[in-house]
């Protein structure tokens, strides 16, 4: 006699985020966008110097940083939590 065959268990779904937090990493994102296309438009004008200034060179790698980090924001509220 065979027994009946149980379905496997189904795997529990990932917690699911609220839209409202969906939108806010949105919109957070899309601020810290702005720094990082200033600091491409003033990267781009001091290549034009002939010997920029290493402090401007750092404060434009940090603006393309925050701007990075407004991508990467926006990404994982696109995406969605993972497991």
């Amino acid at each position: 006699m065979s027994s009946p065959e149980t379905p496997p268990p189904v795997p529990p779904s990932p917690p699911q985020r609220h839209g409202c937090a969906t939108a806010f990493m949105v919109l957070f994102g899309m601020v810290l966008l702005l720094p990082g296309l200033c600091a491409i438009l003033f990267g781009v004008g001091i290549m034009a110097d002939q010997r920029p200034d290493p402090a401007t060179i750092s404060m434009v790698v940090l603006g393309l940083l925050v701007g990075f980090a407004g991508i990467m924001l926006i990404r994982e509220a696109i995406r969605g939590p993972r497991r």
